[in-house]
């Protein structure tokens, strides 16, 4: 019998002795020669159990709602003044530029109206327009001449009456301002007159019966009475006609003025004499 074995029947032997005697006596370890069968604890191996981390019960506490701050107080900066839209004849009428020698008026008033940027062998303007529209003096100023009878006859054509019923004005700006054709003229030879005064009223007398309703504008300087081809028309009036349809106030006397130095205070009549 080896060591080993006897070893082992020895010791449950020494285990009861030693129970007896209350005195135990540890096995000498050169019996088992193995290593003792204790394992201490190394301090890694000895776990302490973790302490519970502690578990905090946060009672949900309502945040305060931040108080509303005031936005800061500002003087309110004063409002800009509003700029005035430019003003365009399509939309207003641009005020009346009063020039020298006053203002100015389309004949026509309160009508549709159309005419032509041109005229047959002389300088004019046929403005048509329906029969009975309302004639305003274009002008102020001293009426010149005037015609309330319609004497005009085909058969003989004479110049002086081809326009039926007529009116000249002689404006303050020297200008002689022409209409003709009307239905009726209710003014008189040197009566004052202002611009805008109703005058009388559109038709076709003289040379335009049969022809639509309109009046034959002319512009001129002054004349001795009865020179009919120079009062009929001299200077072409549709550029001013155009200014004044629009509110504006073109004065046509410069260009008057400059054909009346050329041509003298009585020219020839040149076209349907």
């Amino acid at each position: 019998m080896t060591a080993r074995p006897l070893a082992l029947l020895l010791l449950p032997a020494l285990l009861v002795g030693g129970c007896s005697s209350g005195t135990t006596k540890a096995a000498p370890a050169s019996l088992s020669g193995a290593p003792s069968p204790i394992v201490t604890a190394t301090p890694e191996a000895t776990a302490t159990a973790p302490e519970p981390t502690p578990t905090t019960t946060r009672t949900a506490t309502k945040a305060p709602t931040p108080k509303a701050t005031p936005p800061p107080r500002s003087t309110p900066s004063p409002a800009p003044k509003p700029v005035p839209e430019p003003v365009t004849p399509a939309a207003v009428r641009p005020p009346t530029v009063v020039a020298a020698g006053g203002q100015h008026a389309f004949p026509i008033r309160g009508c549709s109206v159309s005419y032509a940027h041109s005229h047959h062998d002389y300088p004019a303007t046929d403005i048509f327009a329906a029969r009975g529209c309302t004639v305003v003096a274009p002008v102020t100023g001293r009426v010149d001449e005037v015609s309330t009878v319609d004497s005009w006859s085909s058969s003989t054509n004479y110049g002086s009456q081809r326009g039926g019923l007529f009116f000249s004005i002689v404006g303050n700006d020297g200008v002689r301002y022409y209409g003709s054709h009307l239905s009726a003229v209710s003014i008189r030879v040197g009566q004052r007159v202002t611009v805008g005064q109703v005058i009388g009223a559109v038709g076709n007398t003289g040379d335009s019966k049969g022809i639509a309703t309109h009046v034959h504008f002319g512009l001129s300087w002054p004349t001795k009475a009865g020179v009919w081809w120079v009062r009929r028309g001299e200077v072409y009036p549709w550029s001013y006609l155009d200014s004044w349809r629009a509110g504006g106030n073109a004065s046509p006397a410069p260009a008057v003025s400059a054909a009346h130095r050329m041509q003298g205070d009585t020219p020839p009549c040149r076209a349907e004499c």
